[in-house]
């Protein structure tokens, strides 16, 4: 069986063959520059998605329960406020009722409509239900 001998490289030898050239680093640093800011901007464009749908079920649940006490009281005897402000989760919501004869049979129409800002854009919430008029 030969002998080999494997012949010793001198330490800048190794060392010159080791890491990344000028070319490999400016290019990855290059193509960093350009994926980062797009993943941030993803980031932010999906935190404020996440925001807005909060806010969103937030006055569908202000709308719920304001049509639900106003539909009561509806039935019982009349409608007092038609409109007002709701503090819920650490935000404002404005709602305002609309209420219209249903052409059919003895009843009425009320839709509640809630209002808010998210990151300085108003948007709205409309929930509808139908309630028997009472009798007289």
């Amino acid at each position: 069986m030969p002998f080999r001998t494997s012949i010793a490289r001198e330490p800048s030898q190794r060392c010159a063959e080791a890491g990344f050239t000028l070319a490999e680093v400016l290019a990855a640093l290059a193509f960093m520059a350009i994926v980062i800011p797009v993943a941030v901007d993803g980031l932010r464009i999906a935190s404020a998605a996440g925001e807005l749908a909060v806010h969103k079920a937030e006055a569908a649940r202000v709308a719920e329960r304001e049509l639900n006490e106003i539909a009561v009281a509806t039935t019982v005897g009349g409608v007092t406020a038609q409109n007002g402000t709701v503090r819920e989760g650490g935000h404002d919501y404005q709602w305002k009722l609309h209420s219209e004869l249903w052409p059919q049979d003895s009843m009425q129409l009320l839709t509640m409509e809630v209002t808010f800002t998210s990151r300085d854009r108003a948007y709205a919430t409309r929930l509808s239900t139908l309630v028997n008029l009472p009798q007289q």
